[in-house]
């Protein structure tokens, strides 16, 4: 790896890996694209499906206003440019889940245009992705094949459902910038909530078109990945596929364009079927809908309803609270998450606030296998164990101890505090005794110390503390102990 670019040694020199990507993106809609049935995920198999949906004789599509108004506010939200003049076509194909034989989505005049994200990678650095264009397409239905032993079974609750497909330049160079990009695109479309993003329950999917090349040299041949549903999965399989390519090539093959399929439980990529090209699918305006037609006006309120977006508020919580862009970007990332730092932060240090956040909080969540949501410890509580903290009032080791208390119980960090007698001791008379009696038990230590042997008033210091039950005032025993030892 160079930076952020994935390099490939081979037997024969450096490989370069281009990565374009494809993310098909549900919108969030009580109804579909072109129909009023229902869109809500779970629902028993195929009770969401309408005549249009079924592609019964006679059915004629009507463009769903709401899509269309998902669609802007996510070009919006990707800094890219809206056309306000857009067709849609069909797109010709046979298959068991497509009843109309076609999909209706945009070829020749998307809805929206060139944009670009900008993403931070684990080392610090930050990239501009572009973006080629968003469009509308809807989605097919879902064909299954391990339902009958001797059958295959069609769902049509999808079928119609309304896609966006965002398609990404081929700027990324890396399954790390891949991940980053698709998290990133998940994060605006959440906080604009015109996707909800849940790839388990496939809302969000991705294409991969991976090739590789020597530095420097023309793109090579690409291969799809179709439909990788996990962030993970995807770096995984765009790390197989150039590794595979690269190889292939070294051993005197050539790549063939061709869809592929990425294998899960064995971490590789397998052919699906020859690359179509744009000709194959006999794209054409679709005869039964107009061409779509956008005012500025209603794009100028779209924007003007659009909420504060990650990178907004990243550099704002960067700027107000003095967090770190790291923490800020993890802080952000999803629009809850912010909420709620920005309650527990009120008037409050908000490195402290986010270390408490990011370390304590999340880890305990992560382990019961709960989301913030679902957390027992409110913002304010966490703030106001951060105020106990601030005021001395309890020790940053007490902290933790209240802390896994209110994530079991719900309490608040002041009743624990209270009810334990956990309050940090910062009285010298009753700190000294301590010491006092630490010193008269360790005259070895002390004598290896008064010798030279610095690095022994670590030891002193914990001993007090220990003694202590962890509540005398760190700042304080220091103090009191550096007089005493040094005396």
């Amino acid at each position: 790896m160079t930076g952020s670019a994935m390099i490939i040694t081979g037997a024969t020199g450096d490989w370069e890996v281009v990565i374009g990507l494809e993310v098909h993106a549900q919108v969030l809609s009580a109804a579909k694209l072109f129909s009023g049935a229902a869109t809500s995920f779970g629902a028993a198999p195929n009770q969401q499906v309408s005549l249009v949906d079924a592609a019964m004789p006679g059915m004629l599509p009507v463009i769903n206003k709401h899509c269309v108004a998902q669609a802007v506010r996510t070009g919006l939200g990707i800094n890219a440019k809206i056309n306000l003049v857009s067709v849609f076509d069909r797109k010709n194909y046979f298959y068991a889940d497509l009843p109309q034989g076609y999909q209706i989505s945009q070829f020749t005049q998307p809805i929206v245009g060139e944009g670009e994200i900008e993403i931070l990678l684990a080392d610090g650095s930050s990239k501009s992705i572009g973006i080629e264009r968003l469009h509308l397409e809807q989605d097919a239905g879902k064909l299954m094949h391990d339902q009958h032993p001797a059958k295959s079974v069609v769902d049509l609750n999808r079928s119609g459902v309304a896609l966006m497909e965002i398609v990404s330049k081929p700027d990324l160079r890396s399954p790390e910038e891949a991940g980053a990009y698709v998290t990133k695109l998940r994060s605006i479309m959440r906080y604009l909530q015109t996707c909800d993003g849940n790839m388990e329950q496939g809302s969000l999917r991705a294409d991969a078109n991976v090739s590789v090349r020597r530095p420097g040299d023309p793109l090579g041949t690409r291969c799809e990945i179709k439909n990788v549903n996990s962030i993970k999965f995807l770096m995984q399989a765009i790390d197989y596929e150039a590794r595979r390519q690269v190889e292939l090539i070294e051993d005197g093959g050539s790549v063939d364009q061709e869809t592929r399929l990425f294998d899960a439980n064995s971490g590789t990529t397998r052919t699906m079927r020859s690359k179509e090209d744009a000709h194959d699918y006999r794209y054409f305006p679709d005869p039964d809908l107009l061409p779509l037609v956008i005012t500025p006006e209603q794009v100028a309120a779209i924007k003007a309803d659009l909420p504060e977006l990650p990178d907004v508020k990243k550099a704002r919580l960067v700027t107000d609270y003095g967090v770190s862009e790291i923490d800020a970007t993890i802080l952000t990332e999803e629009r809850e998450t912010a909420r709620f730092y920005e309650i527990a932060s009120h008037g409050r240090d908000g490195k402290l606030v986010a270390n408490w956040l990011i370390s304590e909080l999340f880890g305990l969540l992560n382990k019961a296998g709960r989301s913030l949501a679902d957390s027992p410890v409110l913002p304010e509580n966490l703030g106001g164990l951060i105020d106990l903290i601030s005021d001395g009032t309890i020790s940053g080791r007490i902290a933790k101890d209240v802390f896994a208390e209110m994530f079991e119980s719900g309490e608040e960090a002041a009743a624990i505090v209270d009810a334990k007698g956990l309050k940090q001791v910062s009285d010298s008379a009753a700190i000294e005794p301590l010491i006092n009696a630490v010193i008269a038990a360790n005259a070895d230590k002390l004598a290896e110390y008064k010798a030279g042997k610095d690095k022994l008033f670590g030891f002193f210091v914990g001993q007090v503390m220990k003694q202590s039950g962890g509540k005398a005032n760190p700042q304080m025993v220091n103090q009191l102990l550096r007089q005493k030892l040094d005396a």
